[in-house]
């Protein structure tokens, strides 16, 4: 079985092949993948064909939005939606140990119509989203989830061959899946420090596509010590989250991260890309053997809702008062990963 390494760098892998026809050059890449997705669980990926000025739209927008006045903010606040999704206030959000970033995001998942079957029947994660009155915004928000989801679509495609599974192996799992995306603000702070910060924990999803205007994200090694993963131009921080974890039964890694504190303004734009919501994931058997037996099954969106019922503030207090209840058999935050004196 793989164990997380104690690597000092985080590899750049170029995935332009993946979007082409040669077999050999996909297999090759995936193999790159499969392997820093074993030992490291974060990397570099470069020529994903995205256009920069699908980026750049993205960034003036997010900027034009997170400069209004926190009273428009709020007019599309999360707390306000039935399915997790809008403006999230600084304090909002909280980590395992009830740690708070200095941040505010706006969430956003595919838009599906507000007459989609799933959405009426009650999915806590899927359904429209809210959006502001921003001329633009919506256009250049939406052109960036679909650009950066058919990447994730392909990153999955490799990892299927690099666990001697065919190509499409996922494919019927990604017919309407959760897949957030983020976009985040942390706004200047002249007091921070440049030191480690606060809010360490993994991603629920399978894996997350990140672009960042800063330094402050870092990755815990095997040796327990943090690694800077500073912005690369033009190429995405790709990392495992927990459902391919349990999916190759701890073979690939769901590595511990954090965005230290830096006394700079800083955007960053996760994609957390999932399966379906009620995908079931468990080990696939070549992981299993005497020495490594099969964790326990999750249903995918029931995770990711538990998750997140966990880190929000507003979703908590319902947990409280007994109007929501989590899904049975959810985990606690940061059950997967490793955190630093904690084995896997």
């Amino acid at each position: 079985m793989a164990g997380l390494t104690s690597f000092s760098e985080v590899p750049n892998i170029d995935i332009a092949p993946l979007f082409g026809a040669d077999a050999a050059a996909k297999a090759a890449v995936a193999a790159e993948l499969a392997c820093a997705a074993s030992d490291i669980g974060f990397m570099y990926v470069s020529g994903t064909g995205i256009d920069e000025r699908v980026f750049a739209e993205l960034l003036r927008s997010a900027k034009r939005f997170f400069a209004d006045p926190l009273e428009a903010k709020m007019r599309t606040y999360i707390g306000n939606s039935t399915n997790h999704r809008g403006y999230v206030p600084e304090g909002e959000e909280v980590f395992a140990g009830m740690s708070a970033d200095r941040k505010e995001a706006f969430d956003l998942c595919r838009d599906l119509p507000a007459d989609d079957p799933d959405y009426l029947a009650g999915n806590p994660m899927l359904g429209p989203n809210q959006w502001p009155d921003i001329p633009g915004f919506k256009e250049a928000v939406s052109r960036y989830y679909q650009e950066v989801f058919d990447v994730g679509v392909a990153l999955m495609r490799a990892f299927a061959v690099a666990i001697g599974q065919a190509e499409d192996f996922f494919d019927p799992y990604l017919t309407k899946p959760p897949s957030q995306l983020r976009l985040i603000h942390y706004p200047f702070d002249d007091s921070a420090e440049d030191r480690p910060g606060i809010g360490a924990h993994t991603d629920y999803e399978c894996l997350t596509l990140l672009r960042g205007t800063a330094a402050g994200l870092e990755v815990l090694n095997g040796a327990g010590h943090w690694v800077d993963v500073p912005p690369v131009p033009g190429a995405y921080v790709v990392n495992i989250g927990d459902m391919l974890e349990l999916m190759t039964n701890g073979r690939f890694v769901a590595t511990t991260h954090r965005v230290r504190k830096v006394a700079q303004e800083r955007y960053a734009f996760p994609l957390f890309f999932s399966v379906d919501y009620d995908a079931v994931v468990a080990p696939l058997p070549a992981f299993v053997d005497a020495d490594t037996p099969a964790r326990p099954a999750l249903r995918a969106g029931e995770h990711l809702f538990a998750q997140t019922a966990q880190s929000f503030r507003y979703l908590r207090t319902r947990i409280a008062d007994g109007s929501l209840v989590l899904p049975e058999g959810s985990v606690e935050l940061s059950s997967f990963g490793r955190m630093a004196g904690r084995p896997a």
